[in-house]
């Protein structure tokens, strides 16, 4: 009996090579008929940059404001990667964007993030993209060796691509 993927989460680290990643979670997208979620987190806080912020920061407010800026920053990246690739994709294929149910930036350790969203969100398929010092030293990198020792699902890890040397 073939399994029906439905939903594909795609987790994106908002590097350069996020696009290739989400190449790969679109054409599966497009190939299946799922929906495709994507998702960043961001990492918290470490309790000496709340410390720091606190004692530089005069008013509760312009740390509230630091913090907000460091999530709106994140947004804007996303925002700007998603128009970028959907602007390289061939015309033909942009029909695939309609696919898109969910694009989110979640508070939070990437390896958690990335697989409690997956059971949130019911997803069958799990994308991540390997580390860029591929598949040498630390092989996937560590958010995808957590995820892949913690899903319940199936998890596609896309290797790491140097354009300038796969062109």
């Amino acid at each position: 009996m073939k399994s029906k993927i439905t939903h594909i989460l795609c987790a994106t680290d908002l590097s350069k090579h996020s696009a290739y990643t989400l190449c790969h979670a679109a054409s599966l997208a497009a190939a299946t008929g799922a929906k495709l979620h994507m998702v960043h987190a961001v990492l918290p806080m470490s309790d000496d940059v709340k410390i720091t912020l606190q004692m530089f920061m005069q008013t509760t407010d312009s740390a509230e404001t630091a913090m907000k800026a460091r999530h709106d920053h994140a947004r804007a990246v996303m925002a700007e990667r998603q128009k970028s690739f959907w602007a390289h994709v061939d015309e033909e294929d942009r029909d695939i964007q309609q696919q898109v149910e969910s694009i989110e930036l979640v508070d939070g350790y990437p390896a958690e993030v990335i697989l409690r969203r997956a059971a949130e969100l019911a997803c069958d398929l799990i994308v991540v993209g390997a580390h860029e010092h591929g598949f040498s030293q630390t092989f996937l990198g560590t958010v995808a060796k957590r995820v892949l020792r913690r899903s319940t699902i199936p998890t596609l890890v896309v290797p790491y691509r140097d354009d300038e040397s796969n062109s």
